[in-house]
């Protein structure tokens, strides 16, 4: 029965639909659920540091349960999609509510899409890796798997790479700085590897042309079903998915970097460069994504068998919580910045 506790997760839409059923106040009960309610809870539970022994990973290694459940995410998130976009196009509602509804999908979008896309992604049948790209595709952020697996973890915790957020960086500042510039990278990645393959831009092999074609589809399907208000309702909440995305990059790797070597090339990525959090909710709601430091140093990895390193810099708060944290800069920097070591903060 413990290994069910990952539907918990399933709590995020199940929130949305309430408040897109109950509309009025209702409509920001995602929101609330997840930037109030779980912090608190986090608060009160104690923090779980604990491995699992070999032969539980062998036997959780080996269960297709743990898969069936981030599968269960894909009809959840596109069904909720569906009922969203319906009622936002077919109910009057308050300004107030609209923005609450498209918050709350949003956060749909993120949580049960793009974070289940990411785990997806990573795996190596390419059935998973397409049902990954598909959660990707109400967040228009396709892109993100070329880049996040070519890219990112490659380049986590440097410069180089545009989601690790620099000391000092606000969330604010990162937003811009990542999105732009992981779409820009996403290009240039694509771009060398049709090269390898003497392809062209106009090649059937661009992965980067069709990702554009399929989100073009989905906003032209959404408009003929729904209309013009149900483009605008689906592109906000898609926006509202990859910033959750977004703000989560920037506290996995804030303030975080690699030293280079006398070669010129960067340390190899290890556990402490990645923030880590063993606080269980958002361990549960987010796939264990809070182990996140494990993740990038075996990115094959399962979700269901991330371990805690002790050298692992560890977060005061559980995701949920520093997320709300960032959205306030001075708070942030006096939180986190001393939790940085020295050896990692620049110089002037």
């Amino acid at each position: 029965m413990k290994d069910l506790k990952y539907l918990a997760a399933l709590t995020i839409p199940l929130s949305a639909i309430v408040s897109i059923t109950f509309s009025g106040y209702w409509s920001y009960f995602t929101v609330v659920y997840i930037f109030v309610i779980i912090p608190l809870l986090e608060l009160l539970l104690p923090v779980d540091a604990t491995n699992f022994d070999s032969k539980t990973k062998e036997r959780k290694s080996a269960s297709i349960l743990f898969d069936w459940m981030l599968y269960a995410n894909i009809p959840i998130v596109f069904g909720l999609l569906g009922y969203y976009l319906w009622a936002v196009t077919s109910v009057e509602y308050a300004t107030y509510e609209v923005i609450g509804l498209m918050l709350s999908m949003g956060i749909v979008l993120g949580a049960n899409g793009i974070n289940v896309a990411h785990e997806l992604g990573h795996r190596l049948k390419t059935k998973e890796r397409f049902l990954g790209k598909l959660l990707l595709l109400p967040s228009l952020y396709m892109h993100f798997y070329i880049e996040h697996n070519f890219g990112h973890h490659l380049n986590a915790a440097t410069k180089e790479d545009p989601a690790t957020a620099l000391y000092k960086q606000t969330v604010y500042s990162f937003w811009v700085t990542s999105v732009s510039r992981q779409f820009i990278k996403a290009w240039k990645i694509q771009r060398a590897l049709l090269k390898l393959e003497q392809s062209g831009v106009f090649s059937t092999k661009n992965d980067m042309l069709w990702y554009m074609i399929f989100q073009l589809l989905y906003l032209a399907t959404v408009y003929v079903l729904f209309g013009l208000n149900g483009l605008f309702f689906a592109f906000g909440a898609g926006v509202v998915g990859f910033l959750l995305l977004e703000t989560v990059n920037y506290i996995e790797h804030y303030g975080l970097l690699r030293l280079k070597l006398p070669s010129g090339r960067y340390e190899r990525v290890q556990e402490i460069h990645s923030w880590n959090s063993n606080h269980v909710l958002g361990r549960i709601v987010l796939y264990e994504l809070t182990r996140h430091s494990d993740h990038h140093y075996i990115s094959s990895k399962k979700y269901q068998l991330l371990d805690y390193h002790n050298s692992s810099p560890q977060m005061p708060y559980g995701y949920p919580t520093s997320m709300v944290l960032s959205l306030f800069p001075p708070l942030w920097f006096n939180i986190m910045n001393p939790l940085i070591p020295a050896t990692m903060k620049p110089t002037s």
